[in-house]
């Protein structure tokens, strides 16, 4: 089927949120695609969030809240046309160990006070996003790398994986104390230890989900195999009354809208003891919904900018907090199943909506006979699917380094937690961005007798034609290379026979903080005291402007500067 030519990207607006970005302007003949899109996605989002309730530790019906009030509110006040918001496993498993270390007597998960907590950290989550798009701050997105995140996310995916099991067995959930360090490892082997209690009918109907999700997956892929799998346990559920032989099922389900208001039984004097929690929800939000809006935006030939979204994702945020559910974010998988549906604005995701209302209005009570083993059994299957290990080869392919730095944060999130695994993912961001920066690929510029270029390492001996260094320094100069640009340039220069110039190529340099300056400088001074001439060649006005406020430009003379190495090459050979 034929899409329709994607919208020409407008103008960033200079306001701060245009309402309904994310639909105007709109095409009549979209409606049919994106109302089957938003049906499709209804029907197989409806059981993912349904599971994500297992995670998070609140009623199944808050599962298919999110998809209701937090889906239209994003529509309303996003940019983005493909972007779907919704329960998410990642910040499900972050809220969860967020509260379950606070130690408060009494809240224990299922509970209206677990609840009500779970609703205050979405508002928080709001808020920090809201606050995030007021500073412009859609860029932190950009502190994640892709192999952290891609390290974080089976991080995530394996300590969903492990916390479904048992309830595929019929086994009572461990009770390991959240703030134990290793807490998701306990859990599952004090899970393994406790196989002699085993249900066997449970077990079959975790399997029979399996392998249904599965099965349809691969070979049956134009019907969605979640829902297939959920509306056929309940069958069987209701049909062979399986709460009889040992079948843990969800029971009672409240039907009706969700009412809209603060969380009962939390107050603002609560959310200190969030706030870190909500910090970490509102850093994983920004970069999975950056990361996905920014793919899709590519994908259909889109502008998109990163602080365009964050009203939107605050709103949804807000909707989620003020109508009982927990914090929402943006989905890679709902956003691949509205796609492949076809779907052109978020339309389709209003059209989840409805689905979803009716839902609450008209179908919860069949749900109260869906085992909880199948439900347990949808959660597994999502978090291995968080385990990209295409994603993962292909990191061990082209970058072996940043493979263990994406192992380290799988790591940390499934050994110590998922906060801590957020705090290792960041820094082992930066640290992995300073390291390139560190390690420059700085080389000495000489010429063949061809008058080729030929790139020489910084090493005693290394010149550019008797009497002449040319030295490129491959990245912009700053306090973590400072002193290695010093230690290369000495080592050039302290030779047998000293070169007469020392030419600093800066066509790669980008910038100069204070240390890199003050630095260079020094550098400067002691090669005039040495009887060395240094220059710079293809230093960028910006580049040249940060030299003259150094001091380096009064040192050496404005007449130091050359556009081109032939102009250097040139100057030094009149001199």
């Amino acid at each position: 089927m034929e899409t329709a030519p994607p919208v020409p990207a407008a103008a960033p607006s200079p306001r701060f949120v245009t309402l309904f970005g994310s639909i105007r302007p709109y095409k009549r003949e979209w409606l049919s695609q994106d109302v089957v899109a938003g049906v499709t996605l209804a029907a197989l989002a409806i059981p993912e969030v349904m599971g994500y309730t297992k995670i998070v530790g609140t009623p199944v019906i808050t599962g298919l809240y999110t998809m209701l009030l937090p889906v239209v509110a994003f529509a309303i006040f996003a940019s983005s046309r493909y972007l779907v918001v919704g329960g998410d496993s990642a910040t499900a498993a972050i809220l969860y160990a967020g509260i379950g270390v606070l130690g408060i007597a009494g809240l224990q998960p299922y509970t209206a006070r677990w609840t009500a907590f779970c609703g205050l950290a979405a508002l928080l989550a709001a808020g920090l996003l809201f606050v995030a798009r007021l500073a412009r701050l859609g860029f932190l997105a950009d502190f994640i790398s892709r192999t952290v995140l891609i390290g974080f996310l089976a991080g995530v995916g394996v300590q969903v994986a492990l916390g479904q099991v048992n309830g595929m067995l019929g086994v009572p959930k461990p009770h390991v104390a959240a703030s134990r360090a290793s807490g998701t490892l306990l859990t599952f082997w004090d899970t393994l230890k406790e196989l002699g209690q085993t249900s066997g009918a449970t077990i079959a109907v975790a399997l029979a989900v399996l392998a249904t999700l599965i099965v349809f997956e691969r070979w049956v892929k134009a019907i969605p195999g979640g829902l297939v799998a959920v509306v056929g346990a309940i069958a069987v559920s209701w049909i062979f009354d399986l709460s009889s032989h040992g079948v843990s099922i969800l029971g009672p389900v409240p039907s009706g809208l969700p009412h809209v208001g603060f969380p009962s039984g939390v107050g603002w004097s609560d959310a200190g003891k969030l706030f870190a929690t909500s910090v970490s929800l509102m850093l994983v939000i920004l970069a999975q919904s950056a990361a996905t809006s920014r793919a899709y935006a590519v994908r259909h030939h889109e502008r998109y900018e990163a602080n365009d979204d964050l009203v939107g994702l605050s709103a949804a945020n807000l909707a989620a907090g003020l109508s009982g559910t927990f914090v929402v974010n943006g989905s890679p998988t709902k956003t691949e199943m509205v796609d492949e549906a076809k779907s052109h604005t978020q339309v389709a995701q209003l059209t989840t909506a409805a689905v979803v209302a009716i839902v609450l209005l008209f179908l919860t009570k069949p749900l109260q006979y869906l085992p909880n083993a199948a439900l347990s059994a949808v959660v597994f299957l999502i978090g291995l699917k968080l385990v990209s290990f295409a994603n993962l080869r292909d990191v061990w392919r082209l970058a072996r380094g940043e493979f263990w730095v994406a192992g380290i944060t799988a790591a940390v999130v499934v050994g110590v937690g998922v906060e801590q695994g957020i705090i290792v993912a960041i820094v082992l961001s930066v640290i992995l961005h300073v390291r390139r920066h560190y390690e420059p690929h700085d080389r000495v510029v000489t010429w063949d007798s061809d008058g080729s270029v030929v790139l020489l390492p910084p090493e005693p001996g290394a010149i550019s034609e008797p009497g002449l260094i040319v030295y490129r320094f491959g990245v912009g100069i700053f306090y973590a290379n400072a002193e290695r640009l010093a230690e290369e340039i000495e080592c050039l220069v302290d030779v047998p026979t000293p070169p007469r110039w020392l030419v600093l190529q800066a066509d790669a340099v980008d910038d100069v903080d204070y240390t890199g300056g003050k630095v260079l400088l020094e550098v400067v001074e002691q090669l005039e005291a040495a009887g060395i001439v240094f220059a710079v060649a293809g230093a960028s006005p910006h580049v040249r402007k940060e030299l003259d406020r150094f001091g380096i430009t009064a040192r050496i003379g404005p007449d130091r500067y050359f556009p081109t190495l032939r102009s250097v090459r040139e100057a030094f050979r009149r001199a």
